[in-house]
């Protein structure tokens, strides 16, 4: 049966167990045992051996990953960028080259350029909201392009289906970091993607509690390898945190319609203010790339960020006035929170390289949640004044 969004993100995974002895759980426990014993040495219970390799609270999790997507695999890992090494890890050798969109998060960029290029694995950073700036950057050496769509923080948009046809043409695996948007809003694996990236610890965790990161996909070849390292590697998702990740996971759709329902209110209330620059926001018509991000996806998520006019002194000192919006890194959970990528999640990132990308220091990201409109309009209201 084809289940809806919603729904396979309540059941998937979580069905309950009717077998003799069986508890009938609704929600899936916390199996806190690192081990599992068997009644013969050479036949492991119910194929668990030791947790890190497979625990029944990510296993039941990491099927509800996959669903959400649409795919046929998916791994949970302690973080997003433990889920990225990870996959760096699996897909890569000495020697090798990714094509990397121009304004990726700043820790996957730290990860890139500062921790694999010690191991001869280098980066060509593109433009890509044009697809010939990925294809022009292609070398005999390329494996992967690795974009964001939207970006952080700018929120560029990258035509995924170029791109991926792109890869396909030249043989290179595409991998996509679906964070901002979740699997809700966009599925890159049906507009080509090979591989799709989360940081669970957003909008599927939804509640700003827990640490994690995933990757989803249908190769199974890709997949056997992944899967792999992430025993090898051992950065896996903890059962507790897994039971937490489910848990959010069921709220998803509801929590994206209200996050979205309140950023684009605010962009638009932004937009009005003089003492704002620019909003950047995919659901503005306004938006340089509005008409890509409509052709491939359902909504335009949680996230935007705005340009004060003034200093750095001036963005702190609004960020002190607001009351309802606390400043702080990370995004997607329920309560709203911004923040300066020049000194905060970006900071990593030498200024020269945020200038030229258009991250200047005034340059605010909001991550908006799930309060009600009005109030947050009000609060953000108050602190330009």
């Amino acid at each position: 049966m084809s289940l809806g969004f919603s729904t396979r993100a309540i059941h998937n995974g979580e069905e309950p167990d009717f077998r003799e002895g069986a508890s009938g759980d609704v929600a899936v426990p916390i199996h806190l045992s690192t081990t599992f014993a068997r009644l013969k040495a050479g036949n492991p219970t119910a194929g668990y051996e030791y947790t890190r390799s497979l625990n029944p609270t990510r296993k039941a999790l990491e099927e509800k990953l996959a669903a959400l997507d649409g795919a046929k695999y998916g791994l949970a890992f302690s973080s997003g960028l433990a889920a990225a090494s990870t996959l760096i890890i699996s897909l890569l050798k000495a020697g090798d080259n990714v094509i990397g969109f121009d304004d990726l998060y700043g820790g996957t960029r730290r990860l890139l350029s500062n921790v694999f290029v010690n191991f001869n694995i280098s980066v060509s950073y593109v433009d890509a909201t044009v697809p010939e700036n990925v294809e022009k950057a292609i070398s005999p050496e390329s494996r992967l392009i690795w974009i964001e769509t939207p970006t952080n923080p700018l929120l560029k948009i990258a035509d995924i289906r170029a791109i991926a046809a792109i890869a396909k043409k030249h043989g290179l695996i595409l991998v996509v970091d679906n964070t901002f948007l979740s699997p809700y809003f966009q599925k890159p694996l049906e507009l080509g993607a090979d591989v799709v990236v989360y940081s669970t610890t957003k909008y599927i965790g939804g509640h700003s509690d827990v640490l994690g990161g995933s990757i989803v996909l249908n190769d199974k070849q890709l997949y056997e390898k992944i899967a792999y390292n992430q025993n090898a590697v051992g950065a896996v998702l903890s059962p507790f945190d897994s039971y937490l990740t489910l848990r959010g996971a069921k709220t998803l759709s509801v929590r994206m319609e209200q996050h979205q329902r309140n950023a684009l209110a605010l962009a638009e209330f932004l937009q009005k203010q003089k003492k704002v620059k620019r909003v950047l926001y995919p659901g503005l018509k306004e938006h340089p790339h509005h008409d890509i991000a409509v052709a491939q996806t359902s909504g335009f998520g949680g996230v935007l960020s705005f340009e004060l006019e003034g200093t750095l002194e001036d963005a702190e000192s609004f960020l002190s006035k607001l009351k309802l919006f606390s400043t702080a890194e990370s995004l997607g959970g329920v309560e709203s929170l911004v923040e300066i990528p020049a000194i905060m999640t970006h900071a990593s990132v030498p200024k020269d390289v945020r200038e030229i990308n258009g991250i200047s220091d005034t340059l605010i990201r909001v991550s908006v949640g799930i309060e009600n409109t009005e109030d947050l309009m009000e609060d953000f209201r108050n602190a330009l004044e």
